[in-house]
C-alpha cells in the first residue's frame, strides 16, 4: 500500500500566486529553509512551509525540489500560462493534486469517498478517513484529519459571506472550478452539508480530458468507457464527470484527432487509439490555439 500523507499545509489553503512565486524561487536555486525565504516570498514563516508543501502537492516540484516538466511547461521562460489565467490550467492542477497523492485527502475524496456518498458533512468525511486509515493500520492524528478537511473545503468552496475578509476568503486557487458545493441543508446537529455531484463539466476543454487519459499509464490503446468513468484516477472520478459529458467530449475529440475512434456496439462502449500519442502534444495544441 502506498503511504498516505496528511498535514504539511500549516492550515493554509494554496493561494493563487503561491505556485508561480514558488516556481521562480526554486528556479533561482533558493532554499525554503533559509531565513531569507520569508522576505523573498513575502510571507510568514509558516506560509513558507505551506508553499513548499503545495508546490509538491500540485506537481510543480518533487520532494527534492526538482522542478517538473509540467511546471516548466506552465511557468517556464516560454511557459504557456505563467499567471494562471486560463481555467484549463486550474483543471490540470486539480488533476495533479488528486493523482500525485502528496496531499492524500484529495486522492481519497475524489476516488474513494464519493463512491459512498455524493452529499456529506464534515463528520461523515472524518469518519470515512479514520476508518480508511484504521483498516490499513496507518497511524494518524485526529486533529490533523480535521485540519485537512478544513483546508480541502476552503480550497474548492466559494464563501457565502463576501463581506468578511474578501482577500482571504477568495484567494483560494481552485474555487472557480466549483467542484464542491455547499448545500442549504443542516441536520439536527446543525452540521453544514456539501455535495460533489457528477455533471457534464462543459467548461473543461476536451484536450485536458484527452491529456489526462493519455497520461494514465494503466490504460492501453482500447479503453472501456466505464473505466474512464470509475477507475482510480480516471477522468470520471478526478473531474466528477458524468457519462453524457464524457461521451460528448470524446466525440468532439474524434472530430479533432484522427487517431481516436469511439465505439458503441451492442452495449460495448470504448475509445480506441490507432497509435500512441505523446500527451504533451495535446496540451501544446490546446494552448497554441
Amino acid at each position: 500500500m502506498d503511504k498516505l500523507f496528511f498535514s504539511g499545509h500549516e492550515s493554509f489553503h494554496c493561494r493563487a500566486l503561491w505556485l508561480p512565486k514558488g516556481y521562480h524561487f526554486i528556479k533561482k536555486r533558493k532554499q525554503f529553509s533559509q531565513e531569507s525565504a520569508v522576505s523573498e516570498l513575502g510571507v510568514g514563516k509558516n506560509m513558507v512551509s505551506s508553499i513548499k508543501f503545495w508546490l509538491e502537492s500540485f506537481y510543480i516540484c518533487d520532494q527534492d525540489l526538482r522542478l517538473t516538466s509540467f511546471a516548466d511547461f506552465i511557468f517556464g521562460s516560454n511557459g504557456v500560462d505563467p499567471y494562471l489565467e486560463d481555467p484549463a490550467t486550474l483543471w490540470l492542477l486539480h488533476y495533479y493534486l488528486v493523482t500525485v497523492k502528496r496531499a492524500s485527502i484529495y486522492h481519497l475524496v475524489f476516488n474513494e469517498f464519493r463512491k459512498e456518498r455524493i452529499e456529506f458533512n464534515r463528520n461523515q468525511l472524518e469518519r470515512f478517513l479514520k476508518r480508511y486509515l484504521d483498516e490499513r493500520n496507518q497511524p494518524y492524528s485526529p486533529n490533523t484529519i480535521g485540519s485537512d478537511i478544513s483546508v480541502l473545503l476552503r480550497t474548492y468552496i466559494r464563501p457565502k459571506n463576501a463581506a468578511q475578509n474578501i482577500e482571504e476568503n477568495f484567494s483560494s486557487l481552485l474555487i472557480d472550478l466549483e467542484l464542491i458545493e455547499e448545500i442549504r441543508k443542516k441536520d439536527e446537529d446543525k452540521n453544514l452539508w456539501y455535495r460533489i455531484e457528477n455533471s457534464e463539466r462543459e467548461d473543461i476543454p476536451e484536450e485536458i480530458i484527452l491529456f489526462c487519459i493519455l497520461d494514465n499509464r494503466s490504460y492501453g490503446q482500447s479503453i472501456a468507457l466505464q473505466s474512464l468513468l470509475s477507475d482510480v484516477n480516471s477522468v470520471g472520478n478526478v473531474f466528477a464527470l458524468n457519462g453524457n459529458g464524457l461521451i460528448r467530449k470524446v466525440k468532439n475529440l474524434t472530430q479533432k484527432y484522427r487517431f481516436i475512434t469511439y465505439m458503441d456496439n451492442a452495449g460495448i462502449r470504448e475509445i480506441q487509439f490507432k497509435k500512441k500519442i505523446e500527451p504533451w502534444r495535446i496540451l501544446r495544441d490546446y494552448y497554441e490555439k
